[in-house]
């Protein structure tokens, strides 16, 4: 299900970046991440993101578009000199995303963006003090995401934009939880990301 989801989500991104009215490029940057539900507060994981894109003009001031990209998730229990003690650990999901988008041009090189990111997880570790966890000891993880997302694109060249965006699952990617508010259980990705586009061709 995982392979035919990737496949035709990628199928669909290249055939649409071929055709003359799209603007096609390739995306990099990182995430900054927590999880909502583990008591592990602040955006202590970073995580890579890499994909491509294909966009195009709706009208004079919209844009629609649709990405495939890999993104590093999970969450870190951050390092406290008050309590050096304290156990080790990491949450490690990597995602391939495929997030849909509208967004409205403010002006000639910026635009506000939003849009929804189904996800697929593609594999998952837990980490402590002793290594990594064995499986039958690790939580089980959703297989797939959803998360809506807000931003912010910037055109600093011609042919390359910076993008900030928040985005905030509605999917758990667990339902193990350490605390009660947020739908009241499950965990859920929370990211920040931070990503340089670049347009290929015209």
């Amino acid at each position: 299900m995982k392979r035919i989801f990737i496949a035709t989500a990628f199928l669909f991104i290249v055939n649409f970046a071929f055709a003359q009215r799209f603007d096609a490029g390739i995306i990099a940057g990182f995430n900054g991440t927590q999880v909502e539900g583990d008591n592990l507060k602040g955006y202590h994981k970073a995580g890579l993101l890499a994909g491509m894109f294909v966009q195009t003009d709706i009208a004079p001031a919209i844009v629609a578009g649709m990405e495939i990209k890999y993104s590093q998730k999970g969450s870190r229990r951050p390092f406290d000199p008050k309590q050096p003690d304290t156990d080790k650990y990491v949450m490690k999901l990597g995602y391939i995303d495929i997030p849909l988008f509208m967004a409205f041009r403010t002006n000639d090189k910026s635009m506000i963006i939003g849009g929804i990111a189904p996800g697929v997880l593609i594999h998952s570790k837990e980490v402590n003090s002793d290594g990594e966890i064995p499986e039958p000891d690790r939580q089980d993880f959703n297989t797939f995401d959803l998360q809506p997302f807000v931003g912010f694109q910037f055109d600093f060249l011609e042919h390359a934009s910076v993008d900030l965006r928040f985005a905030l699952s509605v999917i758990p990617s667990s339902d193990k939880s350490e605390t009660n508010y947020y739908f009241h259980n499950g965990l859920f990705n929370n990211v920040i990301s931070l990503a340089f586009y670049y347009r290929l061709g015209r």
